[in-house]
């Protein structure tokens, strides 16, 4: 906290003491029993909203899924701090209904703000809630309007129900209930619950064991309350006070504020509070609305989807930490096991909310085209001085401070930021030296086999010659060898190019086959294990998918090929290898045309719409479904083909969005659970969502429309390969 913050929490304080100072209903029991509770785990990865501010003194960031804001991160993009708040209504005399699992809808009233509306309405219709929530762009809040109406004119109760997990770890809190808000700490951060009603009820508890929810439910009485709890999975609620939803009575501000420590924590809270929702309201959708107005209007080719538009560049722009700037993550969600919290796995949880060069990449490309270079910049910044390894290499991926997490290597990933630089033009000596390290490190690399050769290919799964990672290594070297030539190392530059133009002469001996099953004219594979595409090798696709004949197995990921400048859109192979991708991976859907990733995908939830989970080799328990990315990879390679329609693409991408603007990493399709509902074809799974990449592509592939190519395409790798104009 800043000197400057100080006297603003101070003065908060003292204006909304007399709100919040309300005494419990009845005595509470000093503990909670039944510690800790049942294990902690996050919620659902399909979120509908994700938003902060813009300002650096914030360092919260939220999330929504139907009925509930779901996990809040702080005080940085890689640390959740809450699991969920949601509200539970009672009469007093049995009915008891939990916003969550009326799941209405949710809003984006201007998508140019992630500030999210979401409606309610009880299933028996006796009752309506509208909540609105935004961040504090001056504290660690987050803050929510509740308008709460009786719609058959009896009074009712509202609690408010928060679930903390600090620090990443919810089996750790400990909370109280002794002042005029609820508080759960952890040592190292802790989190408030207020409302500028107060709370006339409240009490703090062990999840599924003594917590007010669990309580509620079973007959809809609070019959327990308790002063503490902990340590253990906690649970904080309070009764809004004089909230019954008649007349009047429909309206309170419930705050959640972090901080270090408690007394930080419910400052935080209480100034939010005293500012008063609508103050704090119109400083976030300002501070956003400046942002914008700096930014490029929106490309014509986006005229009839403004709105999935602007929440692309929004998201994107909101996945960017506070305190390490540049790390940019690659969703605010945890899906499938990775959401369990699994020792070992997933525990502290981590995978999406980590940062990879390739989807940094993605990140930097689309706010560069959308008017944000500084952004880019930082992206670039982040991996060269903060993530990069000292032999030039980078880590699969990173915590937000740079952290190695995942330790495997991919070659695309140390490849795709030497393009960024030079897509950026950054001639420096300090970015030169470490572009040399990395194109140094492309060159020389030996594992099983040599470079192009690498350990993980696009998908992380398998080793082997990829079409799509040679394409980036290839490019990242021209684009090296150029830096080079300008910072006068032209020593450098030959022997980078040189090897580029290998590597680029010998990309269809590694992976294009002429003896393979699902055509008689040569096609690109996913790729091969050994270097021999016409061997009938066998390998496990990955993800729990079959052992295949490698000629049996494609990906659309070859286009990398044409997009950035190595192989002509014309090609034959290439050309023959869309209709291949096309038979075996494309997906028609109501909401456009997507594709799986590579045949035999497992990647995703299983038969009846279960979460995805580590199982055998070949199992074939779970199934990959289709992904919006290659909708928009498709448009780019029409652009250049001439064929198709781009816009139609486009559209697409726009349509697969929920409710809340939000695009998912895969949408249902042909393999969707079958005599069920809640599974749209065309809609988002419960994978990843947002996925930052789908609404970068949808930002990239809208700017390239308007200048009829792929605005990320490296013209100095295209004039080397295919002779147009550098």
């Amino acid at each position: 906290m800043t000197a400057a913050r100080i006297p603003t929490l101070l003065s908060g304080a003292i204006a909304v003491a007399a709100l919040l100072i309300v005494p419990p209903a009845a005595a509470a029991e000093p503990v909670a029993p039944g510690a800790p509770g049942e294990k902690s785990v996050w919620t659902p990865a399909d979120k509908h909203g994700f938003g902060t501010s813009r300002t650096p003194e914030s360092e919260v960031w939220f999330t929504l899924r139907p009925g509930e804001l779901s996990e809040v991160f702080y005080p940085d993009l890689g640390t959740p701090a809450l699991r969920n708040l949601e509200f539970v209504v009672t009469d007093g005399a049995g009915l008891v209904e939990r916003t969550s699992d009326v799941q209405g809808s949710t809003s984006a009233p201007d998508a140019r703000v992630p500030a999210y509306e979401q409606v309610d309405e009880s299933p028996s219709g006796r009752w309506r809630m509208v909540r609105t929530y935004v961040t504090d762009p001056g504290r660690d809040v987050v803050l929510v309007d509740v308008r709460f109406t009786s719609l058959d004119e009896r009074p009712y109760s509202v609690y408010a129900v928060a679930d903390p997990a600090l620090s990443n770890e919810g089996d750790d809190d400990r909370a109280t209930a002794g002042g005029a808000d609820l508080v759960a700490s952890d040592g190292a951060a802790a989190l408030s619950l207020a409302a500028d009603t107060g709370f006339d009820d409240r009490t703090v508890g062990h999840l599924g064991t003594s917590d007010a929810r669990t309580d509620l439910l079973a007959d809809g009485d609070l019959d327990a309350r308790y002063s503490a709890a902990g340590p253990g999975n906690v649970v904080l609620a309070g009764r809004l006070t004089g909230v019954t939803g008649i007349g009047d009575a429909q309206q309170a501000v419930v705050a959640l504020g972090f901080g270090p420590d408690a007394a930080t924590a419910s400052a935080e809270a209480t100034g939010s509070l005293a500012d008063g929702f609508d103050t704090v309201a119109a400083a976030y959708a300002d501070g956003w609305h400046r942002y914008i107005d700096e930014l490029h209007d929106v490309p014509n080719s986006a005229a009839g989807i403004t709105d999935a538009y602007w929440a692309s560049v929004v998201v994107n722009a909101a996945s960017e930490d506070k305190r390490n700037p540049g790390a940019f993550v690659a969703s605010p969600s945890m899906p499938w096991v990775w959401g369990q919290e699994v020792d070992g796995l997933s525990s502290p949880s981590g995978a999406y909310h980590l940062v990879w060069s390739r989807d940094l990449y993605q990140h930097a490309t689309a706010l560069l085209a959308a008017g944000d270079r500084a952004a880019a910049e930082r992206a670039l910044d982040f991996l060269l001085q903060r993530q990069q390894r000292p032999d030039g290499s980078f880590p699969q991926n990173s915590d937000v401070r740079g952290t190695t997490v995942w330790e495997s290597l991919q070659l695309d990933e140390v490849a795709l930021p030497l393009v960024l630089a030079w897509q950026l033009d950054r001639t420096d000596p300090q970015t030169y030296e470490r572009v040399r390290r990395s194109a140094e490190f492309l060159i020389g690399y030996v594992g099983e086999r040599p470079a192009p050769w690498s350990p993980q290919e696009r998908w992380e799964n398998q080793s082997g010659y990829s079409a799509g990672t040679i394409a980036a290594q290839v490019a990242g070297l021209v684009c090296a060898a150029d830096l080079a030539r300008r910072a006068g190392d032209t020593a450098s530059a030959d022997r980078w190019l040189a090897t580029a133009r290998d590597w680029a002469g010998r990309i269809e001996a590694w992976t294009v086959t002429t003896s393979g099953p699902l055509s008689p004219q040569p096609y690109y594979l996913r790729l091969t294990k050994d270097g021999d595409p016409n061997a009938a090798t066998v390998y496990n696709v990955g993800d729990g998918g079959a052992d295949l004949d490698q000629r049996a197995v494609v990906d659309p990921s070859f286009l990398e090929l044409v997009r950035l400048g190595i192989r002509p859109a014309d090609d034959p192979v290439v050309r023959n290898t869309v209709e291949v991708v096309d038979r075996e991976l494309g997906v028609d859907t109501p909401s456009g045309q997507f594709w799986h990733r590579f045949t035999d995908d497992g990647y995703g939830e299983d038969a009846v719409g279960g979460q995805w989970r580590i199982t055998d080799p070949g199992s074939r328990q779970t199934t990959g479904r289709a992904w919006p990315i290659f909708a928009g990879e498709r448009g780019e390679y029409e652009l250049l083909a001439g064929t198709g329609d781009p816009a139609a693409r486009l559209q697409a991408m726009a349509e697969s969005a929920n409710d809340g603007l939000m695009i998912a990493e895969q949408v249902w399709d042909e393999n969707a659970p079958s005599g069920q509902a809640g599974f749209p074809t065309g809609q988002g799974t419960y994978s990843a969502t947002p996925l930052t990449w789908s609404h970068a592509q949808l930002v990239r592939l809208a700017w390239s429309i308007d200048a009829g190519r792929p605005v990320e395409r490296p013209a100095v790798v295209a004039c080397e390969f295919l002779g147009e104009e550098c």
